[in-house]
């Protein structure tokens, strides 16, 4: 005979059947969402990717007044030559005037510049150096010791007047060594020691001379009446390059 057991009835606290209860319970939310009860119409973040490119678009900038060029092809830059402030033009101008001595455009000098002097003292040095002597140190020094001594005898023939500035006399002894150049490249086919080198070198070095005194006398003032002693010592200068050539 089985004996009943009296079981008092169970009482939730909230009341109402624990089944209904579960599935009223809240589901959970997806991540990164802020809750229900925040302002609807504030965004916190949204992931609308049609609305976030429109808005982060970058538009081009508008440039006001003139029209800038931006991005202009290498058709549009000037040569690398007139960049670096070398005119071939003018260098060359320049050279054919020292060709003909008894015709020197003495205008063309007026811009002094010093890229046609280090061309041909580049040149008399590599027509030494197949002749065997390497004197390019040499030959730097010597310029710059030649300007320094007939910028100083020149302002003293001319005194206070004297305008002419160590720029014009290192760019103009420069242009007037084209005749040295030439008698440098000829020296490698004439026999050295012998008379005719002599005559050869002797008749370059009155062109040089007579070259730059004639420059010298017409691009700076008071010196006209000093051409002689100026001439000489342009002439000593040319001399001792032509002792490069023939020793």
């Amino acid at each position: 005979m089985s004996k009943e057991f009296n079981v008092p009835p169970v009482v939730f606290p909230s009341g109402g059947n624990p089944g209904a209860g579960a599935q009223q319970r809240r589901l959970p939310t997806a991540p990164f969402q802020p809750p229900r009860s925040a302002n609807p119409g504030i965004p916190f973040m949204s992931f609308d990717i049609s609305s976030a490119a429109a808005s982060t678009s970058l538009s081009a900038p508008q440039f006001g007044g003139n029209n800038i060029g931006i991005g202009t092809g290498f058709e549009d830059e000037p040569p690398l030559l007139e960049e670096l402030g070398i005119n071939t033009k003018q260098i060359w101008s320049k050279s054919v005037s020292i060709l003909n001595p008894f015709r020197v455009k003495a205008d063309l000098y007026e811009d002094a510049d010093l890229s046609g002097p280090f061309l041909f003292l580049m040149a008399f040095g590599l027509f030494q150096l197949l002749a065997g002597k390497l004197h390019f140190g040499i030959i730097l020094g010597w310029v710059t010791v030649s300007a320094l001594f007939l910028y100083v005898v020149f302002n003293m023939l001319a005194g206070r007047n004297g305008n002419l500035d160590l720029y014009r006399c290192v760019s103009l002894i420069g242009y007037c060594m084209l005749p040295m150049v030439i008698l440098s490249a000829m020296a490698l086919f004439v026999p050295q020691g012998g008379v005719p080198i002599f005559v050869v070198a002797g008749v370059f070095v009155i062109w040089s001379t007579r070259v730059c005194a004639r420059l010298l006398v017409e691009l700076a003032s008071c010196g006209d009446e000093h051409r002689g002693l100026i001439a000489y010592a342009c002439f000593l200068i040319y001399t001792l390059f032509s002792m490069l050539v023939i020793f």
